[in-house]
């Protein structure tokens, strides 16, 4: 069994200039997938809401919703570290309230480390919760939780104004002991010169290929959905368009009546048969011994009765 990844992994990595490999995921069986595939990081990220709860935004995600998912994940992963993203309001009142909401999540979900978004003014509370040996992912660039605030889904750092801003925000995280730093939506040659001014890890989704590693959405490199594409995801696969024929060919078998068959059918004993037919003379089971009748008759390819 392969060794778990460590945060130290992550750095070395970083240092040697091997490309560091991160993907969502929200549940055991995508967490085992992706932990099966070799990803270096697993993150539990509060996008869950947008793809798997279906609301319009990170926003409503709870505490609570990411401990359960989590949990799940976690479950899944047996190499793979994996990363829990704090939700909106669960940290923004204070280091304190950070301190007691990231450390809940690690008791209940035993995941490596948590992630938050913001920089100079989340600067704080990630060294007090790295002092508490809570591991601390950052998050620049386009921050979700702050979607209200920044006008959309839209790229940062585009004026030399923003992009200081952006770098001093890098800066102050890893100065803070971020273990490593998520770069959202930010030019190409932003992300790279933020990936020459820090020491630690950076990963980015729509950063361009000059950052340490990359992080993509599941439901978006797999094409889960039609109507969400973003420009920065690439759709590695159609495995939407599978699922739904799958789903409708099911459906359509069931409607003709050809599922299930013998093949996917149980039997029992002619002589059990016989004795609940007398246990039970009141019971008008002509049409089911029919049914039981045809099944048992039915030959099935590599099946020895």
């Amino acid at each position: 069994m392969a060794k778990p990844v460590t945060i130290l992994d992550l750095q070395k990595k970083r240092d040697e200039g091997t490309p560091i490999t991160m993907v969502t995921a929200y549940d055991y069986p995508t967490a085992r997938m992706a932990d099966e595939a070799g990803v270096d990081l697993i993150l539990v990220g509060d996008t869950l809401g947008m793809v798997v709860l279906g609301y319009d935004s990170t926003l409503p995600v709870t505490v609570e919703d990411m401990i359960h998912h989590g949990r799940a994940a976690v479950r899944g992963a047996k190499r793979a570290h994996v990363v829990v993203d704090m939700p909106f309001g669960s940290y923004q009142g204070g280091w304190q309230q950070a301190m007691e909401n990231a450390t809940r999540i690690l008791k209940e979900t035993g995941c490596g480390s948590v992630k938050l978004e913001g920089g100079q003014r989340s600067a704080e509370t990630v060294a007090r919760l790295v002092e508490a040996g809570i591991p601390v992912m950052g998050h620049v660039g386009l921050t979700p939780q702050s979607v209200n605030q920044t006008g959309g889904f839209r790229v940062q750092g585009k004026t030399p104004r923003d992009a200081v801003h952006l770098i001093s925000d890098a800066k102050a995280l890893a100065a803070a002991g971020a273990y490593a730093i998520v770069l959202e939506l930010v030019p190409t040659a932003l992300s790279h010169m933020i990936t020459q001014r820090v020491s630690v890890p950076t990963i980015g989704i729509g950063a361009g290929p000059f950052v340490n590693g990359q992080v993509q959405v599941w439901h978006d490199i797999l094409g889960m959905y039609d109507d969400l594409r973003p420009k920065h995801a690439r759709r590695f696969a159609e495995v939407g368009d599978v699922i739904r024929g799958a789903l409708r060919e099911y459906v359509e078998a069931v409607r003709a009546g050809e599922f299930p068959t013998a093949r996917e059918s149980f039997y029992m004993d002619e002589r059990a048969l016989d004795l609940i037919r007398r246990m039970t003379p009141d019971q008008d089971m002509s049409q089911a011994e029919q049914v039981l009748s045809e099944l048992q008759d039915a030959p099935v390819p590599g099946i020895d009765r």
